[in-house]
């Protein structure tokens, strides 16, 4: 009889990893030696005063900004050479801190853009009017008509998104983004312009959207927001990791209350 003790299994390699990261724009550093993961089933937040370098890490990881030094892995795997339009295949979704829908199409519509990459037929083809499967497409239609259901706006369906008051149109943009079923969801301050109902609202929706092997990174000045909602948080400033921990550890962190919640006090 063997007397080895098992061993626990190894764990899952971060969905997204920086090592040593550094964006400069001219003589501005941007970004200085940044070093951050974020695992699967976790909301991640990144937070730290204006012009900490919060954006510059999303643009970086979307393709608009390539880095000046380090690397960057998604799902292990080196993403130097991503592009913005290669996002949605490569398991990436993001909100960005407006809106950003198609004012002419109608909710269910702006919803069902995030299925592309899913469609057999691309949602472009069924606005052009050319074939592609009913049945694909009544699929894709049911899924984003419950997301918007669980986001409580089932009865816009139908509503051009021009017509939507912000924070409508901000959940509509969440719902097309949820549909792509990223493994990497990227929040870019989405409590912006809301007031306090629709932010304890986005906090219930946010800590229930970790799952599947989905991990979450969460850009936000709201800090109640930040503190409630994330497993871990990593603090910017000058374009430097300055604390990452828990919730708690980084609210006692007197290097974070100097650089960002004194500022706010």
């Amino acid at each position: 009889m063997s007397d080895a003790v098992p061993t626990a299994p190894a764990p899952a390699a971060p969905l997204l990893a920086l090592a040593d990261v550094s964006v400069r724009f001219g003589g501005v550093v941007a970004l200085d030696g940044v070093s951050l993961d974020l695992r699967p089933d976790e909301v991640h937040g990144l937070i730290g005063p204006n012009g900490a370098g919060k954006t510059t890490i999303f643009n970086v990881l979307c393709g608009f900004v390539p880095p000046s030094s380090g690397t960057v892995l998604l799902a292990d795997r080196p993403a130097r050479r991503l592009r913005p339009h290669d996002l949605t295949s490569a398991g990436v979704a993001r909100t960005v801190q407006g809106v950003g829908l198609f004012g002419g199409l109608t909710v269910l519509e702006n919803v069902l853009v995030g299925a592309e990459v899913r469609a057999r037929s691309g949602f472009a083809s069924h606005l052009a009017g050319l074939p592609r499967s009913d049945r694909d497409e009544a699929r894709l239609a049911a899924e984003a008509q419950a997301l918007l259901d669980s986001l409580g706006i089932a009865g816009l369906a139908r509503r051009p998104a021009a017509s939507l008051a912000y924070p409508d149109a901000k959940r509509v943009a969440l719902a097309r983004a949820l549909l792509s079923r990223p493994r990497l969801l990227l929040l870019d301050e989405p409590a912006g312009g809301l007031g306090e109902a629709d932010i304890m609202a986005l906090g219930r929706l946010v800590r229930e959207l970790p799952g599947r092997g989905t991990g979450v990174a969460l850009v936000e000045h709201h800090m109640e927001l930040v503190l409630d909602v994330c497993d871990r948080v990593t603090v910017l400033d000058f374009g430097r990791v300055v604390a990452t921990g828990t919730p708690d550890q980084v609210r006692d962190d007197p290097a974070v209350a100097e650089a960002y919640l004194g500022d706010a006090a």
